[in-house]
């Protein structure tokens, strides 16, 4: 069944069984509410946001900050990594600023600087003492801006494992989304996901209509024979549309690049990809793992891009041994 059919099915239930208008508008109507909006949500106030937060483990535990994807997605599918926190580590995990369920923002204030003083101000909310070990583990776009704290505060950083990173530059991000993200403008998704255009045009920071919108044009990016391997939907509580925007002007108008420092970091990093992916492979890893003096890469077999959500029991004893090495 597709978009179509079932936006018909969902309008005619509305005639049918409804008579009460709803205000698209209205909070919670089209997507979850943000902690903004829902004090009862785990949360955490840092650096003039409230960002939707949780933390598992002992708390003087070495700290594994876990970034997720996007931008604009948020940490639900990468959940199974609190397994870790069973293994000694306290694991943090945080819906980036415009994400997710954290607070929603104006377009114009996002930059990858505010990002990386976001992250800053998540370590020192969590860290109980100034010798407590911090570890990285990053997600796609999570792994580029792991990429990108290393690369400006190097001396920070226990360690950190990189998961499929779309690129620490702009040249390579270009490369990785041409293999990746080719979307037919005349195929039947994109006609889908187009016709909500005629009910749903959300104006700038009309947060709930793009973030919905969002959530309906994310499906193609599993869609069967996706060159990312992706074996179907994996859960989410609600995208940002409006961050993605922001980051993809920034990238477009002013590119961008996490590579110039990442020769000083002298520890040993983690980089794992998914056998499944046929736009990142061995060679991806290799061409980014070269921007460190030291590097382990490991393949994740039978997999792809979302290896912590649907391959986590093979993902797990890698990224643990990792850690266990550097603890």
């Amino acid at each position: 069944m597709n978009l179509k059919t079932l936006t018909a099915l969902g309008l005619a239930c509305v005639v049918l069984f409804s008579c009460e208008e709803i205000d698209i508008l209205e909070s919670g109507n089209l997507v979850p509410k943000t902690v903004a909006e829902d004090p009862r949500l785990p949360s955490i106030s840092v650096n003039g946001t409230v960002l939707h937060a949780e933390a598992f483990g002992n708390p003087d535990s070495s700290l594994v900050i876990f970034l997720h994807g996007g931008p604009g997605a948020d940490y639900q599918n990468g959940l199974n990594a609190r397994q870790l926190a069973d293994d000694g580590y306290r694991l943090v995990f945080y819906d980036q600023r415009g994400t997710g369920l954290s607070q929603r923002h104006d377009k114009s204030t996002y930059s990858i600087q505010l990002y990386l003083d976001d992250l800053t101000a998540v370590i020192e909310h969590y860290r109980t003492s100034p010798t407590q070990k911090i570890f990285l583990f990053g997600h796609s776009w999570g792994a580029m801006l792991a990429a990108a704290y290393i690369n400006a505060y190097p001396n920070r950083v226990t360690g950190a494992i990189f998961a499929e990173a779309g690129g620490f530059n702009k040249q390579l991000l270009d490369e990785y989304g041409e293999a990746s993200r080719k979307l037919n403008l005349f195929s039947e998704i994109t006609n889908d996901v187009l016709y909500y255009d005629q009910f749903l045009t959300g104006r700038e920071n009309e947060h709930q209509i793009l973030d919905y919108k969002l959530s309906i044009a994310s499906s193609f990016s599993y869609a069967e024979g996706n060159d990312e391997g992706i074996e179907g939907p994996s859960p989410f509580w609600r995208n940002g549309a409006t961050v993605l925007q922001a980051f993809v002007d920034i990238s477009e108008n002013d590119g961008f690049d996490f590579t110039t420092n990442l020769n000083q970091y002298q520890t040993n990093v983690l980089f794992i990809y998914g056998e499944n992916n046929k736009s990142y492979g061995l060679s991806f890893a290799q061409i980014e793992a070269a921007f460190f003096p030291n590097s382990d890469i490991v393949q994740i077999d039978d997999t792809g891009h979302e290896m912590i959500y649907f391959k986590w029991n093979s993902v797990y004893p890698v990224v643990l041994d990792y850690l266990n090495s550097l603890n």
